[in-house]
Protein backbone atom coordinates (compact mmCIF):
# COMPACT_ATOMS: atom_id res chain seq x y z
CA UNK A 1 0.00 0.00 0.00
CA UNK A 2 3.16 1.79 0.14
CA UNK A 3 2.61 5.89 -1.70
CA UNK A 4 -1.16 4.68 -2.37
CA UNK A 5 -3.50 7.52 -2.67
CA UNK A 6 -6.97 6.51 -0.25
CA UNK A 7 -9.91 8.06 0.35
CA UNK A 8 -11.73 7.70 3.78
CA UNK A 9 -15.40 8.78 3.29
CA UNK A 10 -17.06 8.86 6.97
CA UNK A 11 -21.13 9.01 7.33
CA UNK A 12 -22.67 9.19 10.52
CA UNK A 13 -22.65 5.92 12.73
CA UNK A 14 -21.95 4.81 15.65
CA UNK A 15 -18.96 2.74 13.95
CA UNK A 16 -17.12 6.29 12.98
CA UNK A 17 -14.54 5.27 16.02
CA UNK A 18 -13.23 2.53 14.38
CA UNK A 19 -12.24 4.35 10.95
CA UNK A 20 -9.83 6.28 13.35
CA UNK A 21 -7.85 3.26 13.46
CA UNK A 22 -8.68 1.84 10.05
CA UNK A 23 -7.08 5.55 8.68
CA UNK A 24 -4.30 4.95 11.43
CA UNK A 25 -3.24 1.18 9.94
CA UNK A 26 -3.69 2.51 5.92
CA UNK A 27 -0.83 5.67 7.33
CA UNK A 28 1.00 3.20 8.76
CA UNK A 29 0.80 1.13 6.05
CA UNK A 30 2.71 4.00 3.94
CA UNK A 31 -0.48 4.94 2.35
CA UNK A 32 -1.35 8.48 1.95
CA UNK A 33 -4.86 9.27 3.74
CA UNK A 34 -7.06 12.30 2.58
CA UNK A 35 -11.07 12.00 4.36
CA UNK A 36 -13.87 13.47 3.09
CA UNK A 37 -16.93 13.18 6.64
CA UNK A 38 -20.60 14.25 5.79
CA UNK A 39 -22.02 16.26 8.36
CA UNK A 40 -24.10 13.79 10.62
CA UNK A 41 -20.60 11.71 10.71
CA UNK A 42 -19.11 14.99 12.99
CA UNK A 43 -21.50 14.12 15.64
CA UNK A 44 -19.40 10.90 16.19
CA UNK A 45 -15.77 11.92 15.64
CA UNK A 46 -14.45 15.33 15.25
CA UNK A 47 -12.51 16.08 11.86
CA UNK A 48 -9.63 17.24 14.26
CA UNK A 49 -9.04 13.18 15.60
CA UNK A 50 -9.41 12.35 11.78
CA UNK A 51 -7.05 15.28 10.51
CA UNK A 52 -4.18 14.16 13.29
CA UNK A 53 -4.12 11.12 12.31
CA UNK A 54 -4.42 11.44 8.25
CA UNK A 55 -1.95 14.37 8.54
CA UNK A 56 -4.17 15.95 5.86
CA UNK A 57 -7.30 18.31 6.11
CA UNK A 58 -10.66 17.16 6.77
CA UNK A 59 -13.26 17.84 3.71
CA UNK A 60 -16.94 18.00 4.96
CA UNK A 61 -18.45 20.62 2.36
CA UNK A 62 -17.93 21.92 -0.60
CA UNK A 63 -16.19 24.80 0.32
CA UNK A 64 -14.81 26.07 3.51
CA UNK A 65 -16.64 29.40 4.25
CA UNK A 66 -13.89 30.83 6.36
CA UNK A 67 -11.41 31.19 3.58
CA UNK A 68 -13.79 30.25 0.51
CA UNK A 69 -11.38 27.13 0.06
CA UNK A 70 -13.19 24.91 -2.81
CA UNK A 71 -13.04 21.15 -2.06
CA UNK A 72 -13.29 19.52 -5.66
CA UNK A 73 -15.49 16.29 -5.34
CA UNK A 74 -13.88 15.80 -9.22
CA UNK A 75 -10.39 16.32 -7.80
CA UNK A 76 -10.53 14.00 -4.81
CA UNK A 77 -12.21 11.16 -7.21
CA UNK A 78 -8.93 11.98 -9.71
CA UNK A 79 -6.55 11.93 -6.62
CA UNK A 80 -7.60 8.50 -4.97
CA UNK A 81 -6.68 5.76 -6.10
CA UNK A 82 -9.01 3.73 -3.58
CA UNK A 83 -12.61 5.20 -1.82
CA UNK A 84 -13.21 3.52 0.88
CA UNK A 85 -16.37 4.66 2.51
CA UNK A 86 -16.36 3.06 6.38
CA UNK A 87 -18.84 3.59 8.07
CA UNK A 88 -21.60 3.23 5.27
CA UNK A 89 -24.99 3.83 6.70
CA UNK A 90 -28.19 2.62 4.91
CA UNK A 91 -28.99 6.21 4.28
CA UNK A 92 -26.10 6.47 2.12
CA UNK A 93 -26.16 3.19 0.89
CA UNK A 94 -29.20 3.94 -0.58
CA UNK A 95 -28.16 7.26 -1.88
CA UNK A 96 -24.94 5.60 -3.53
CA UNK A 97 -27.41 2.97 -5.42
CA UNK A 98 -29.41 5.65 -6.44
CA UNK A 99 -27.14 8.22 -7.65
CA UNK A 100 -28.50 10.85 -5.13
CA UNK A 101 -25.76 13.61 -4.55
CA UNK A 102 -26.68 15.78 -1.99
CA UNK A 103 -22.94 16.17 0.24
CA UNK A 104 -19.73 15.71 -0.98
CA UNK A 105 -18.91 12.33 0.33
CA UNK A 106 -21.50 11.74 -2.43
CA UNK A 107 -20.77 13.80 -5.25
CA UNK A 108 -17.36 12.24 -4.73
CA UNK A 109 -18.51 8.81 -5.15
CA UNK A 110 -19.84 9.64 -8.44
CA UNK A 111 -17.51 11.32 -9.57
CA UNK A 112 -14.68 8.83 -8.91
CA UNK A 113 -13.04 6.69 -11.38
CA UNK A 114 -10.65 4.39 -8.89
CA UNK A 115 -11.96 0.96 -7.05
CA UNK A 116 -14.59 2.19 -4.04
CA UNK A 117 -15.00 -0.34 -1.32
CA UNK A 118 -18.00 0.40 1.52
CA UNK A 119 -18.36 -1.09 4.93
CA UNK A 120 -22.00 -0.83 6.07
CA UNK A 121 -22.65 -0.49 9.72
CA UNK A 122 -26.48 -0.12 11.07
CA UNK A 123 -28.67 -2.19 13.13
CA UNK A 124 -29.66 -5.95 11.99
CA UNK A 125 -33.13 -5.02 11.15
CA UNK A 126 -32.05 -2.26 8.34
CA UNK A 127 -29.38 -4.20 7.68
CA UNK A 128 -31.63 -7.38 6.48
CA UNK A 129 -34.68 -4.99 5.47
CA UNK A 130 -35.25 -6.26 1.64
CA UNK A 131 -34.74 -2.66 0.76
CA UNK A 132 -31.03 -2.49 2.03
CA UNK A 133 -29.85 -6.07 0.92
CA UNK A 134 -31.13 -4.63 -2.66
CA UNK A 135 -29.38 -1.58 -2.43
CA UNK A 136 -26.03 -3.64 -1.55
CA UNK A 137 -26.37 -5.75 -4.73
CA UNK A 138 -27.01 -2.99 -6.85
CA UNK A 139 -23.92 -1.55 -5.91
CA UNK A 140 -22.57 -5.06 -6.19
CA UNK A 141 -23.66 -5.40 -9.35
CA UNK A 142 -21.46 -1.66 -10.62
CA UNK A 143 -18.61 -3.09 -9.12
CA UNK A 144 -18.36 -1.86 -5.73
CA UNK A 145 -16.33 -3.85 -3.23
CA UNK A 146 -18.73 -4.61 -0.33
CA UNK A 147 -16.92 -5.48 3.23
CA UNK A 148 -19.62 -7.63 4.52
CA UNK A 149 -21.33 -6.46 8.19
CA UNK A 150 -20.43 -9.10 11.02
CA UNK A 151 -22.06 -10.48 13.92
CA UNK A 152 -21.79 -8.97 17.10
CA UNK A 153 -23.00 -6.77 19.85
CA UNK A 154 -24.96 -3.05 18.75
CA UNK A 155 -25.36 -0.07 19.28
CA UNK A 156 -29.07 -0.98 20.34
CA UNK A 157 -28.47 -2.91 22.44
CA UNK A 158 -29.35 -5.85 19.97
CA UNK A 159 -26.69 -8.60 18.70
CA UNK A 160 -27.09 -9.73 15.53
CA UNK A 161 -25.43 -8.62 12.19
CA UNK A 162 -24.71 -5.22 11.20
CA UNK A 163 -22.04 -4.20 12.93
CA UNK A 164 -18.94 -2.47 10.79
CA UNK A 165 -16.11 -4.99 10.22
CA UNK A 166 -12.66 -4.44 11.91
CA UNK A 167 -10.56 -2.23 10.54
CA UNK A 168 -7.81 -5.13 10.12
CA UNK A 169 -10.24 -6.47 7.78
CA UNK A 170 -11.03 -3.85 5.77
CA UNK A 171 -7.55 -2.42 5.13
CA UNK A 172 -7.11 -6.28 3.64
CA UNK A 173 -9.62 -5.49 1.20
CA UNK A 174 -8.16 -2.80 0.19
CA UNK A 175 -4.73 -4.23 0.25
CA UNK A 176 -6.45 -7.03 -2.33
CA UNK A 177 -7.30 -4.69 -4.57
CA UNK A 178 -4.32 -3.17 -5.15
CA UNK A 179 -2.26 -6.66 -5.30
CA UNK A 180 -4.45 -7.16 -8.48
CA UNK A 181 -3.92 -3.58 -9.46
CA UNK A 182 -1.50 -4.02 -12.17
CA UNK A 183 -0.77 -7.71 -13.12
CA UNK A 184 -1.87 -7.63 -16.51
CA UNK A 185 -0.22 -4.29 -17.53
CA UNK A 186 0.93 -4.58 -21.30
CA UNK A 187 -0.95 -7.34 -22.07
CA UNK A 188 -3.66 -7.24 -24.97
CA UNK A 189 -7.22 -8.88 -24.34
CA UNK A 190 -10.07 -9.12 -26.37
CA UNK A 191 -13.22 -10.32 -25.48
CA UNK A 192 -16.48 -10.71 -26.95
CA UNK A 193 -19.93 -9.94 -25.00
CA UNK A 194 -23.74 -9.75 -25.72
CA UNK A 195 -25.92 -11.21 -28.40
CA UNK A 196 -26.01 -10.86 -31.71
CA UNK A 197 -28.71 -10.30 -34.18
CA UNK A 198 -29.23 -12.11 -37.65
CA UNK A 199 -31.43 -9.91 -40.04
CA UNK A 200 -34.82 -11.71 -41.62
CA UNK A 201 -35.99 -8.59 -43.27
CA UNK A 202 -35.63 -4.93 -42.26
CA UNK A 203 -37.21 -4.76 -38.89
CA UNK A 204 -37.15 -8.64 -38.10
CA UNK A 205 -34.04 -10.64 -36.58
CA UNK A 206 -33.30 -13.99 -34.96
CA UNK A 207 -31.92 -13.21 -31.91
CA UNK A 208 -31.52 -14.25 -27.74
CA UNK A 209 -31.50 -13.02 -24.61
CA UNK A 210 -28.17 -12.18 -23.43
CA UNK A 211 -27.69 -8.76 -21.68
CA UNK A 212 -23.74 -8.90 -21.91
CA UNK A 213 -23.55 -8.13 -18.45
CA UNK A 214 -20.87 -10.85 -17.91
CA UNK A 215 -18.75 -10.25 -20.81
CA UNK A 216 -18.96 -6.10 -19.60
CA UNK A 217 -17.68 -7.33 -15.68
CA UNK A 218 -15.07 -9.50 -17.35
CA UNK A 219 -13.76 -6.23 -19.43
CA UNK A 220 -13.93 -3.92 -15.99
CA UNK A 221 -12.28 -6.94 -13.97
CA UNK A 222 -9.50 -7.14 -16.57
CA UNK A 223 -8.83 -3.35 -17.65
CA UNK A 224 -8.59 -2.44 -13.55
CA UNK A 225 -5.87 -4.72 -13.59
CA UNK A 226 -4.11 -3.22 -16.16
CA UNK A 227 -4.90 -5.07 -19.36
CA UNK A 228 -6.24 -3.15 -23.17
CA UNK A 229 -9.20 -4.58 -23.53
CA UNK A 230 -10.65 -4.99 -26.83
CA UNK A 231 -14.36 -5.65 -26.54
CA UNK A 232 -15.95 -6.99 -29.73
CA UNK A 233 -19.61 -6.30 -28.79
CA UNK A 234 -22.81 -7.12 -29.34
CA UNK A 235 -26.21 -4.94 -29.44
CA UNK A 236 -26.51 -4.61 -25.55
CA UNK A 237 -27.54 -1.57 -23.32
CA UNK A 238 -24.13 -1.33 -21.36
CA UNK A 239 -21.99 1.15 -21.61
CA UNK A 240 -18.15 0.16 -20.73
CA UNK A 241 -16.73 2.24 -18.08
CA UNK A 242 -12.77 2.10 -17.85
CA UNK A 243 -10.41 3.82 -19.60
CA UNK A 244 -8.83 0.53 -21.12
CA UNK A 245 -11.45 -0.46 -22.47
CA UNK A 246 -12.03 0.34 -26.34
CA UNK A 247 -15.26 -1.06 -27.83
CA UNK A 248 -15.86 -2.52 -31.35
CA UNK A 249 -19.44 -2.89 -31.80
CA UNK A 250 -21.31 -5.43 -34.38
CA UNK A 251 -24.37 -6.41 -35.30
CA UNK A 252 -24.53 -9.93 -36.93
CA UNK A 253 -21.96 -12.64 -36.21
CA UNK A 254 -20.14 -12.34 -39.54
CA UNK A 255 -19.23 -8.62 -38.46
CA UNK A 256 -18.20 -10.40 -34.79
CA UNK A 257 -16.35 -12.93 -37.03
CA UNK A 258 -14.52 -10.39 -38.97
CA UNK A 259 -13.57 -8.28 -35.87
CA UNK A 260 -12.06 -11.13 -33.89
CA UNK A 261 -10.57 -11.95 -36.98
CA UNK A 262 -8.80 -8.50 -36.82
CA UNK A 263 -8.14 -8.34 -33.58
CA UNK A 264 -7.16 -11.63 -32.55
CA UNK A 265 -3.49 -12.06 -33.79
CA UNK A 266 -2.77 -8.85 -32.09
CA UNK A 267 -4.43 -10.30 -28.40
CA UNK A 268 -2.12 -12.09 -25.87
CA UNK A 269 -5.58 -13.62 -24.71
CA UNK A 270 -9.37 -13.76 -25.85
CA UNK A 271 -11.88 -14.59 -23.45
CA UNK A 272 -14.86 -15.94 -25.82
CA UNK A 273 -18.39 -14.98 -23.69
CA UNK A 274 -21.06 -13.85 -26.59
CA UNK A 275 -24.08 -16.02 -27.50
CA UNK A 276 -23.44 -15.92 -31.13
CA UNK A 277 -26.39 -17.15 -32.88
CA UNK A 278 -25.58 -20.43 -34.71
CA UNK A 279 -27.65 -19.97 -37.43
CA UNK A 280 -28.80 -17.11 -40.10
CA UNK A 281 -32.04 -16.39 -42.56
CA UNK A 282 -30.36 -17.38 -46.30
CA UNK A 283 -32.01 -14.57 -47.41
CA UNK A 284 -32.35 -10.99 -46.21
CA UNK A 285 -35.78 -9.66 -47.62
CA UNK A 286 -35.51 -6.12 -48.88
CA UNK A 287 -38.58 -5.28 -47.23
CA UNK A 288 -40.86 -6.19 -44.44
CA UNK A 289 -42.23 -9.74 -44.32
CA UNK A 290 -46.23 -9.02 -44.56
CA UNK A 291 -48.17 -11.67 -43.06
CA UNK A 292 -49.57 -14.37 -45.37
CA UNK A 293 -50.38 -17.54 -43.96
CA UNK A 294 -47.38 -19.54 -42.88
CA UNK A 295 -43.95 -18.98 -43.71
CA UNK A 296 -40.79 -21.05 -44.26
CA UNK A 297 -37.12 -19.87 -43.23
CA UNK A 298 -34.29 -21.23 -44.50
CA UNK A 299 -31.28 -21.11 -42.27
CA UNK A 300 -27.80 -21.70 -42.48
CA UNK A 301 -24.87 -22.22 -39.97
CA UNK A 302 -22.59 -18.96 -38.88
CA UNK A 303 -19.06 -19.38 -38.45
CA UNK A 304 -18.15 -20.57 -35.05
CA UNK A 305 -15.64 -17.79 -34.03
CA UNK A 306 -14.81 -20.08 -30.61
CA UNK A 307 -13.26 -22.97 -32.64
CA UNK A 308 -11.83 -20.35 -35.73
CA UNK A 309 -9.97 -18.57 -32.88
CA UNK A 310 -8.83 -22.18 -31.49
CA UNK A 311 -7.24 -22.76 -34.87
CA UNK A 312 -5.70 -19.78 -35.31
CA UNK A 313 -4.42 -19.09 -31.62
CA UNK A 314 -0.50 -19.48 -30.93
CA UNK A 315 1.21 -21.30 -28.37
CA UNK A 316 1.72 -17.75 -26.37
CA UNK A 317 -1.68 -17.26 -26.76
CA UNK A 318 -4.68 -18.42 -24.19
CA UNK A 319 -8.40 -18.83 -25.00
CA UNK A 320 -11.29 -18.70 -22.96
CA UNK A 321 -14.55 -20.34 -23.90
CA UNK A 322 -18.27 -20.28 -22.15
CA UNK A 323 -20.87 -22.66 -22.16
CA UNK A 324 -24.14 -21.84 -21.18
CA UNK A 325 -26.01 -25.44 -21.07
CA UNK A 326 -29.37 -26.58 -20.29
CA UNK A 327 -29.03 -30.28 -20.61
CA UNK A 328 -25.74 -32.88 -20.39
CA UNK A 329 -23.96 -29.57 -19.00
CA UNK A 330 -20.24 -30.86 -18.19
CA UNK A 331 -20.52 -33.33 -21.32
CA UNK A 332 -21.07 -30.33 -23.66
CA UNK A 333 -18.50 -27.93 -22.12
CA UNK A 334 -16.07 -30.50 -21.95
CA UNK A 335 -16.46 -31.57 -25.67
CA UNK A 336 -16.30 -27.54 -26.42
CA UNK A 337 -13.19 -27.31 -24.51
CA UNK A 338 -11.50 -29.98 -26.40
CA UNK A 339 -12.71 -29.12 -29.84
CA UNK A 340 -12.46 -25.63 -29.63
CA UNK A 341 -8.92 -25.94 -28.62
CA UNK A 342 -9.45 -23.99 -25.47
CA UNK A 343 -7.18 -23.02 -22.55
CA UNK A 344 -10.41 -23.41 -20.63
CA UNK A 345 -13.52 -23.28 -20.41
CA UNK A 346 -16.82 -21.53 -18.35
CA UNK A 347 -19.79 -23.71 -17.57
CA UNK A 348 -23.03 -22.05 -16.43
CA UNK A 349 -26.37 -23.31 -16.70
CA UNK A 350 -30.32 -22.27 -17.58
CA UNK A 351 -31.15 -25.30 -14.62
CA UNK A 352 -29.48 -23.03 -11.90
CA UNK A 353 -31.43 -20.30 -10.20
CA UNK A 354 -30.07 -16.85 -10.45
CA UNK A 355 -27.74 -18.06 -13.79
CA UNK A 356 -27.96 -17.01 -17.04
CA UNK A 357 -29.16 -14.14 -19.26
CA UNK A 358 -30.40 -10.91 -17.64
CA UNK A 359 -29.44 -11.63 -14.08
CA UNK A 360 -26.95 -9.30 -12.12
CA UNK A 361 -25.72 -12.77 -10.66
CA UNK A 362 -23.83 -16.24 -12.09
CA UNK A 363 -22.78 -19.70 -10.96
CA UNK A 364 -20.20 -21.09 -12.59
CA UNK A 365 -17.59 -23.97 -13.06
CA UNK A 366 -14.49 -23.67 -14.69
CA UNK A 367 -12.81 -26.73 -16.77
CA UNK A 368 -9.25 -26.22 -17.81
CA UNK A 369 -7.22 -28.49 -20.45
CA UNK A 370 -5.52 -30.44 -17.66
CA UNK A 371 -8.74 -32.26 -16.52
CA UNK A 372 -9.45 -29.55 -14.04
CA UNK A 373 -12.89 -29.10 -12.64
CA UNK A 374 -13.45 -26.11 -10.32
CA UNK A 375 -17.22 -25.12 -9.07
CA UNK A 376 -18.10 -21.86 -7.44
CA UNK A 377 -21.04 -20.63 -5.71
CA UNK A 378 -24.16 -18.16 -6.91
CA UNK A 379 -22.75 -14.75 -6.81
CA UNK A 380 -22.35 -11.63 -8.47
CA UNK A 381 -21.30 -11.44 -12.06
CA UNK A 382 -18.93 -9.08 -10.44
CA UNK A 383 -17.28 -11.33 -8.66
CA UNK A 384 -17.76 -14.52 -11.07
CA UNK A 385 -15.45 -11.85 -12.92
CA UNK A 386 -12.71 -11.61 -10.91
CA UNK A 387 -12.94 -16.12 -10.34
CA UNK A 388 -12.37 -16.05 -14.07
CA UNK A 389 -9.77 -13.39 -14.59
CA UNK A 390 -7.45 -15.11 -11.93
CA UNK A 391 -8.07 -18.55 -13.66
CA UNK A 392 -6.93 -16.76 -17.08
CA UNK A 393 -4.05 -14.47 -14.76
CA UNK A 394 -2.42 -18.39 -13.89
CA UNK A 395 -3.06 -19.99 -17.26
CA UNK A 396 -1.12 -16.92 -18.86
CA UNK A 397 1.48 -17.28 -15.97
CA UNK A 398 2.20 -20.70 -16.48
CA UNK A 399 2.88 -20.14 -20.55
CA UNK A 400 5.24 -17.34 -19.75
CA UNK A 401 7.38 -19.30 -17.93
Amino acid sequence: MNGKHILVGVTGGIAAYKTAYLIRLLVKQGAEVRVVMTEMAKQFITPLTLATLSKNPIAVDFFDPENGQWNSHVSLGLWADCYVIAPCTANTLAKMANGIADNLLLTTYLSAKCPTIIAPAMDLDMYAHQATQQNIQTLRSRGVGIVEAEDGFLASGLTGKGRMAEPETIAQAIDDIFKHSNTLGGQTIMVTAGPTYEKIDPVRFIGNYSSGKMGYAICEELAARGANVVLISGPVKLKAKHKNITVVSVESAKQMYEACQAHFAQAQAAIMTAAVADFAPENIADNKIKRKGGMTLNLCPTNDIAACMGQMKREDQTLVGFALETNDEETNATHKLQSKNLDFIVLNSLNDKGAGFGVDTNKITIFDNKSNRTAFDLKPKSECAADIVDKLEEIMREKQS
